[in-house]
């Protein structure tokens, strides 16, 4: 098996199926309920076509799978990008690969126009919070010293 670990892939609609297992394993790690693969595929391949979201992965066969979603910014005509999931399996963590993986999701973002990436974690996963820190995310409004920010949700059923 041909196992190329530095390449961070796009994927186009028809292309799906492993980012939507590595999804579902995402959420299943944490206790998450989840759709079933091809759900989530399908899903995902919509979500393209609307044009507001590229669909990653890191490696062949992948280990890791993010998903961007853009909009306009409110203050500029900017792209702004959220990233909405970022996910490497277990057994490939602490090797480098998460921080190579977010290089390329940049990359990516600043190739579609986006000025500007912001996520959502939980104070408890630090390895994930180290990986962005590493790479300049930064908790803090307007940057270091300012107050902290804080990321809320709210389930409207």
């Amino acid at each position: 098996m041909n196992n190329d670990l530095g390449t961070c892939n796009v994927l186009d609609p028809d292309g799906l199926a492993d980012a939507a297992q590595l999804l579902v394993d995402f959420n299943r790690e944490y206790d998450e309920p989840a759709p079933e693969p091809d759900w989530l595929a399908a899903h995902l391949a919509k979500l393209i076509h609307a044009g507001d979201t590229s669909v990653l992965t890191f490696g062949t066969p992948g280990i890791g799978v993010a998903v961007l979603r853009f909009r306009t910014g409110t203050w500029t005509e900017a792209q702004e990008a959220y990233l909405a999931e970022f996910y490497i399996q277990p057994a490939h963590r602490g090797k480098g690969h998460g921080t190579a993986f977010l290089d390329g999701v940049i990359a990516h973002a600043k190739e579609r126009g986006a000025t500007q990436i912001d996520l959502a974690t939980s104070a408890d996963d630090e390895a994930a919070r180290h990986v962005y820190e590493k790479r300049g995310f930064d908790c803090h409004e307007g940057g270091p010293g300012g107050p902290t920010s804080f990321y809320y949700e709210l389930e409207i059923n």
